[in-house]
This record gives structure tokens, sequence and C-alpha cells, in this order.
């Protein structure tokens, strides 16, 4: 798609993932009750995401947050079409969330040596030679993975991340058989040139392996970093209801890209999202209740573009004398 193109969508299809559940929730303090989380994660499925990241399979102590993840795994309600997903960092994450019945394996490691000691207490070797691990499981119970990569467009305490580098550890798990990878913006440092860039390579190298991308909006660019992805030829894209989400490693950091916001936008350039705004927003606007507290949401805040308000009970006096001076 060329970069003039990309403001006019034509019905192209993108393709929306919800990360709230997980990636949202995860940074809450509050303990979400399990059946609020599978209304939650039925109602975005419902609303017509492609992909829903439900929980991870983590320690309790470390994400207690998540410590319901098999229940609510089983208690969702599957939908045709969509993808059900889990991260999960090691074999027997890996072996309860394929009991609990997960479409999909995520995995997680990071692209930056320091951001991987910081967040898995590995280096990016180690981390590597657990997942290849987890991997060979998944493939053996024929469950699909999905690798990704953190702070392949930068880390906040190393700085920029050589896209030789990002590459290669995409193509080593690319080499195992996985068949999706995720571009991490894990600390909203990414910005549209660069996007572009690495997207246009890792389609070029992998036109047959899925790409998702994931952007936060620290800095307030992820939904321009959505468009140039778009034009480098990407159509898939991680988002959190609400805006949910951030990074305990980047001081300052926001939640991810908003789910609604970004629907919104794409919509109204034309493209398909396969989503249902309005249900999606209902979604976003109930997270105050659940989480304690608001969400930066722009959508549920303003409400659409093609929301109307009613004028002031005043305007037929205001026209009377405006219509009255251009009389006299």
């Amino acid at each position: 798609m060329s970069g003039a193109s990309v403001w006019q969508g034509a019905g192209q299809r993108i393709y929306i993932q919800e990360v709230g559940p997980r990636d949202g929730l995860q940074m809450e303090s509050v303990f979400v009750p399990t059946a609020d989380k599978i209304a939650m994660v039925n109602a975005l499925s419902a609303a017509g995401v492609a992909k829903v990241e439900v929980t991870a399979f983590v320690s309790p102590q470390a994400i207690p947050a998540l410590a319901d993840a098999q229940e609510v795994l089983r208690g969702i309600v599957r939908r045709p079409g969509t993808v059900m997903t889990c991260l999960v960092p090691n074999i027997k994450g890996a072996q309860r969330a394929m009991e609990a019945g997960a479409d999909e394996l995520n995995l997680v490691m990071s692209a930056s040596e320091t951001h991987n000691l910081c967040n898995l207490r590995m280096l990016r070797e180690q981390s590597f030679a657990g997942l290849a691990e987890v991997v060979a499981v998944a493939q053996q119970g024929s469950v699909a993975v999905n690798v990704s990569l953190s702070c392949s467009f930068g880390c906040p305490m190393e700085g920029d991340v050589p896209a030789a580098e990002v590459l290669g550890w995409a193509q080593r798990f690319i080499d195992l058989g996985v068949q999706g990878i995720t571009l991490c913006d894990t600390t909203g440092m990414a910005h549209p040139a660069q996007v572009h860039a690495l997207v246009s390579a890792f389609k070029a190298r992998w036109p047959q392996t899925t790409l998702t991308l994931h952007f936060h909006d620290t800095r307030a660019m992820a939904l321009a970093n959505v468009l140039a992805a778009i034009a480098a030829g990407g159509d898939r894209f991680d988002a959190s209801v609400g805006g949910m989400g951030g990074c305990p490693y980047a001081p300052g950091a926001s939640g991810n890209a908003c789910t609604e916001e970004l629907v919104h936008a794409l919509q109204l350039m034309g493209y398909d999202t396969g989503v249902d705004l309005a249900a999606l927003t209902a979604v976003a606007a109930s997270l105050p209740a659940l989480i304690g507290h608001a969400t930066p949401s722009a959508i549920v805040q303003a409400g659409p573009v093609s929301q109307r308000h009613p004028a002031p009970a005043s305007l037929p006096d205001i026209r009377a004398r405006a219509q009255a001076r251009c009389l006299a």
C-alpha cells in the first residue's frame, strides 16, 4: 500500500486483537472478579475482535490479578472466528493453558538484553532456550504459537535496538516453526519512520509469517504508528480496551493503543475492522466500575464523531435576533 492511499482504506481488512484482559488487567492493583473477567472477554469477542489475549498462565505471586487464569479460559464463550490466546512463560504455563483450551500460546522475550533481564530475570539466550522448549510442547499438542518481541522499537535503558537484532531473533523463532511474530513497542518509543522501515523489512523477508504490531501510546504516537505500519503492509494490531496497560520498567509509560480509538479512526478512514464500535465502547465504559478509576479513552469521554448533541434551548431566540439584525 502506498503512503498516499493509507488515508483511504477502501474496505481493506484490518485485524484488531484485544489484549486488555491480560496486558491491561495485569497492571491493575485490584483483583477483578473471575465472573467479570469472563463477561469482559465474552463482550469483546461478541464485539467482533479477531483475537483476545484472555489471560496469562504465570505464577499467582508474580501477577496476582491473573491468578484465576484457568477458570477464566474455561469459562468463556467461544465465538467462531475469534482466536483465544494466552501468554505463557514456560512449559508449565503452556501445559496449563493447553489443558484449559487455549487456541494459541503467546510467548514473550525482549529484543533488549537489559529489558529482558529486568522483566524476565534471564539473558536473551536463556529466554530463547526456554521458549524453544515451549514451542516444541505446543507443536506436539497442535497448538499455534505466537512470539512477542518486547522493545522491538527501543529500550528505555539501552535506547535504540538495532533492527538487525530484532529481525535476527524473529528469524530464530520462525526457524522453529512459530506461526506468528509480534513486534512490540513496549514502552512507547516507536515513531512512524522507524515503524515503516521495520515492518517493510519484515514483510519483505517473511511474507507468509503472520505479523502483529503492538504499540503503546506513551508519547501519543500509537495511531500514527499504526498508520505507518499499514502503509508498509501491516494489517494486525494489538490494542487494549480503554487504553489500559503500561510497563513497570518505563517511568511515565501510559497504556496500550486504545482499542476503541483505533477502531473509530480506522473505520472513519474506510478500513474494515469487523468490530462493532458501539459494543466495544460499552465495554470500555464499564471498566471504571471494575478497576476503580477512569481510563484514558477519548471515545468514552467524547463519543464518536457521528454522535450529535442537542443545540441550546436558546437557539430559536439567537436565530431570531440574528435574522432581525439582517433585516435592520
